[in-house]
């Protein structure tokens, strides 16, 4: 089979009727947790049913939603599933996909402004070291609030074991200090 990109740099997926999901691009059968990891990483992608050629991206992206949901860690609330439901067949419906794309566009925006005021608040003050550690330790907290992504361990991971303890025990420090201050 030969590789197929999207005139625009969108890798093309093909669904087969057995479920099966083919990266043409990789010429490799893939899963939907590679769709995901695809996603974290920005890549596009457009899934398409193999027989009709039809756009399904959309219902593909559901399903990988369903299955992050199903796994505990839950990122939408319930009442917040029912007001959307609710919305299906309302006079809204048509403005709520804009709406809610803006919304999210707009709390990334929030995150990334967040990150540079915090990294640039500090510089060239003795405070530097302090705000790198505290962003660091945000960082990692924030993080473990995303879904985990199924890969092989890291050949460094016990590096990163201890670059976790070590900013346990700053983060235990600091919650120290901030007792003593609130005494």
């Amino acid at each position: 089979m030969k590789k197929q990109q999207g005139t625009d740099g969108v890798v093309v997926i093909k669904k087969y009727a057995n479920r099966r999901l083919y990266n043409t691009e990789s010429s490799s059968y893939i899963t939907l947790e590679h769709l995901a990891a695809m996603t974290r990483e920005g890549r596009e992608f457009k899934v398409v049913d193999a027989k009709s050629d039809e756009d399904i991206t959309h219902n593909v992206l559901t399903q990988i939603i369903m299955e992050e949901e199903s796994r505990g860690q839950t990122m939408l609330p319930v009442n917040f599933l029912r007001q959307l439901i609710a919305l299906y067949g309302d006079s809204m419906q048509a403005m709520v996909p804009d709406y809610l794309e803006a919304s999210m566009d707009s709390f990334r925006r929030n995150q990334s402004q967040f990150k540079s005021a915090v990294e640039g608040a500090f510089a060239g003050s003795p405070f530097a070291e302090i705000a790198k550690r505290n962003m660091e330790m945000f960082e990692a907290a924030a993080q473990a609030f995303k879904p985990a992504t199924p890969a092989a361990p890291a050949p460094g991971a016990a590096g990163k074991d201890g670059e976790i303890a070590a900013l346990k025990a700053e983060l235990a420090r600091l919650r120290d200090k901030v007792d003593k201050l609130g005494d």
